[in-house]
Order: structure tokens, then sequence, then C-alpha cells
């Protein structure tokens, strides 16, 4: 199959209309239909049923759409990489992210990039869970690793990077914190502090820090804070509990606060996005760069 034949059926599958397929290709309505039944008759049988009122791929057609997505994946990442390579990438690449964990993983990212290119300069940046997506609206960074769920319309939500157990932040002295594990239900019993702003999205800090246990117990909660050291600071106290990730405590421990896995939370998932407006061969290029090191870590 030629690569102008790929795209036509793929998008044809993915819109299931001719007329948003031709317009999203450039192309003349009959120039899809063509392209389309000439790859039919190649392969001997049809891929979509046709009818006045819908389109709809056959059996054979989904086959076909499954086993050409991940091809037409790698022909954009080739020709990104041919591309990259011809004219070098240049200029400053900011990368941002939410947890010391991830800050890791993107530092040996960018050693990596800027070793390949070496004309590029990547800058990694702090973002505040209190204002998680100001700094890329605001044009400060390009890209962005922190905690899903991420929905804001517009942005494109790239690979998953890191995935952890959630563990609860409790007061050394809590009774939790002689519990081998914590349950959800748990929540219930403590009041609960969250790190949170204006800015942050509803749906992310229910997600995080929910209003009710799974059986539909209130959770209390205590007035929101703005940074991550006055939650520490407040646990400690004995002022309340927080969830976090679990590798968290190898960057935060300390006496006053215990770290308590749940037996039945959502894991902690760390992902990419970047601005849907942004996007560019700069931008996956250096995704792909931090999770080809990730390796086998990768979820």
């Amino acid at each position: 199959m030629e690569r102008h034949e790929i795209e036509a059926f793929l998008t044809l599958a993915e819109e299931l209309h001719f007329r948003r397929t031709s317009e999203r290709l450039g192309l003349a309505q009959g120039r899809v239909s063509q392209t389309i039944k000439k790859l039919e008759r190649r392969i001997g049988t049809a891929l979509f049923e046709r009818t006045s009122r819908r389109v709809a791929l056959t059996p054979v057609g989904r086959r076909l759409r499954d086993d050409l997505l991940p091809v037409q994946e790698q022909l954009r990442r080739a020709v990104d990489r041919a591309t990259a390579a011809g004219r070098g990438f240049t200029g400053v690449l900011r990368a941002g992210y939410s947890s010391p964990m991830v800050a890791e993983m993107l530092l040996r990212g960018a050693d990596a990039f800027r070793f390949r290119y070496p004309d590029c300069e990547v800058e990694i940046h702090e973002v505040q869970l209190s204002d998680p997506f100001g700094p890329m609206r605001a044009g400060r960074v390009h890209l962005q690793v922190s905690e899903l769920p991420v929905e804001e319309p517009d942005f494109t939500l790239g690979p998953l990077l890191r995935r952890e157990a959630r563990v609860l932040m409790v007061p050394a002295g809590h009774p939790f914190a002689r519990r081998a594990s914590l349950s959800l239900e748990d929540l219930a019993e403590a009041q609960l502090l969250a790190v949170s702003g204006d800015a942050v999205p509803r749906h992310w800090l229910d997600h995080h820090y929910p209003r009710h246990t799974p059986s539909g117990r209130t959770v209390p909660h205590a007035p929101a804070v703005t940074y991550w050291t006055e939650l520490l600071s407040l646990i400690g106290r004995g002022k309340g509990v927080s969830p976090a990730s679990g590798s968290a405590e190898q960057y935060y421990a300390r006496p006053d606060v215990a770290w308590i896995p749940f037996s039945d939370a959502p894991t902690v998932d760390y992902g990419f996005f970047w601005p849907t407006a942004g996007e560019s061969a700069r931008v996956r290029a250096f995704v792909e760069t931090v999770c080809e090191l990730a390796g086998p870590d990768l979820p």
C-alpha cells in the first residue's frame, strides 16, 4: 500500500463520512472514493459498507484498520526523525513537571536529547499543583508530565510515563500510622488536606482528594493549601491526612509523617501532555527520547 492509500483509508475509518474525509485530506470527494475502491479491488473484498445514510467498516476493514494504525504511527515517527536529522532542532524546549521523581526522568531525557540535537537546549521547570496548567497556557513550558487525569480540551494527551501505588500521609502519632495498610473507606475517619487553587479542575480534585468514599460516606475536608511543603507541615502537626504517590516518601520523608499504603486505591499515573496548538516534531522527539530511556519502567 502507498502512503496516500493508508491515509485515505484510516481517515475514512475514523470519520465514517466521505465528505469529512475529503475535507481533512484536502482532496476531492471523488478522489477519496476512487482510492478506496481501488484498494478494495486490490484486496479482493469490501472494506466499508456504504448506504445512503451511513458508512461502516466491514470485519475485514476493522482488521486492516487495527493493523495499519501502528504502521501509520511508525511512518510519522520516521518522518519526524528524518526531518530532525536533516535540519536539526534549535532554540529552547521547556518541559514542566510536578513531582521530583518525574523531574529526574526528564533531566535524564534532556541530557540524551541535547546529545542527539546539540543545537537545542532543554530546560526543566517545576509546576505547582495549585496551578497545574497555568505555565503551559502562558507559554512558559512547551510540554508537561503531571498527575493524570488531564481532560482539558486544548491539550493533547501523550504517553503514560509512570504509574505508582497510592499512599496516605498521616501524622506519626495518628492511629492510622500503626496500620500496615488502609482502605479508601478509612478516609471518612480523618480530615483530608488537599493542595488546590482556583485553577485546579474539579474532576482532578475529586480524583485525588475524593469527597466521598466508595460506599458513599462523606470525607471531611480541611481548608485547601497552596504548596506541597505547607501540606507536609500541617500533616506533621496533626492537622490532617493527604494522599500521595509512593515515591514521594524518598524525597519528602520526615519523622513526624508516616506513609501508609492503600489496599484498594487507584494508582497515581503520570503522563505527558502539551497544547494541541503547540504540537511539533521537536516536542514529539523529546517525548520519545524520555520514553526510550524509561524503557522497562514504562507502565
